[in-house]
């Protein structure tokens, strides 16, 4: 990956509610509550100055029911909704992308993972790289993308890459994690899996038989060892585990334009970002922005 242009591409609302969490609620000059904007910005100069993106968009989820609700009512039904002192901050952080010149890509009936992932699969040539708090997209991890994930707050960050995921989840694939996680569900999202079936038991059947394909292929030609139990919660289950896994599953085929050329990002106006610094009384920040010696507008490097 290391001489191809760098394609980064951010997790919004994953960046959003890890800097909203993480951060006390620092006010604007006008009351309003931006320590999700000030966190966001943040995690930016630091991928402007680590990643040097060429190439720079930023994804974000619809406040509409997406194609997973409608499959499975229960999906993410659990969740408790959160403040509205985080959801009036994301039209700002689109202000802040717009100031950065950073295109933004949602649709209605997706995921912003699922534009993530449709971009990433479009896009083989460059270096993708992925930015969130949210280990859902390390299954889109392959010779052509990794994730940089924030692993705590919004100043630690670890860039996956296939041998990381590897050692953490049991020598499984990226790709396997969808099957690991149809077996195993995810309580956060409210996906069911087998009942009965934890961690390492998950990790060690998709590491013992490939996929859940396999693994139901070879109890249905009685060609397991599996315990008498665990066979019967797998075979009592089959559908959940099967729904399960195409909840977890990253789409990659959303109906988006994707233009290169748009993408490709030619840094910001110094004046516009000051400006906007002080706007939100984000002064420690403004030492981030690189000095304007040519009166153009200057990348951070």
């Amino acid at each position: 990956m290391e001489n191809k242009e760098n394609f980064v591409i951010i997790d919004a609302n994953s960046i959003i509610h890890r800097a909203f969490h993480a951060l006390p609620p620092l006010k604007s000059k006008d009351n309003q509550v931006v320590n999700a904007v000030y966190g966001f910005l943040l995690v930016l100069f630091k991928l402007l100055k680590d990643l040097e993106p060429k190439y720079f968009v930023a994804c974000f989820d619809v406040p509409k029911p997406t194609f997973r609700k409608k499959m499975f009512e229960e999906y993410k039904a659990q969740r408790k909704k959160a403040p509205d002192e985080l959801y009036i901050q994301i039209p700002i952080v689109k202000e802040v992308l717009r100031t950065f010149n950073v295109p933004i890509f949602e649709k209605e009936g997706y995921e912003g993972d699922d534009l993530i992932g449709t971009l990433t699969f479009n896009i083989k040539d460059k270096n993708n790289i992925i930015v969130s708090g949210d280990k859902d997209n390390l299954q889109l991890i392959n010779e052509n993308t990794k994730v940089y994930y924030l692993n705590q707050g919004v100043k630690n960050a670890l860039l996956y890459d296939e041998s990381m995921v590897k050692e953490k989840y049991n020598g499984l694939t990226p790709s396997q994690l969808i099957d690991y996680r149809g077996l195993r569900g995810d309580a956060s999202d409210n996906i069911p899996g087998v009942k009965g079936i934890g961690e390492k038991t998950g990790l060690r059947l998709i590491k013992e038989f490939g996929s859940i394909d396999n693994l139901y292929n070879k109890i249905e030609k009685q060609e397991d060892d599996l315990p008498a139990k665990l066979r019967e919660k797998l075979i009592e289950q089959k559908k959940e585990a099967y729904l399960s896994r195409e909840l977890s599953e990253i789409k990659k085929d959303v109906p988006i334009n994707i233009n290169l050329n748009d993408c490709e990002w030619g840094g910001y106006d110094n004046k516009k970002v000051l400006e906007m610094l002080k706007k939100f009384n984000f002064n420690s920040l403004i030492k981030n922005i690189a000095p304007d010696r040519s009166g153009e507008n200057l990348r951070l490097w």
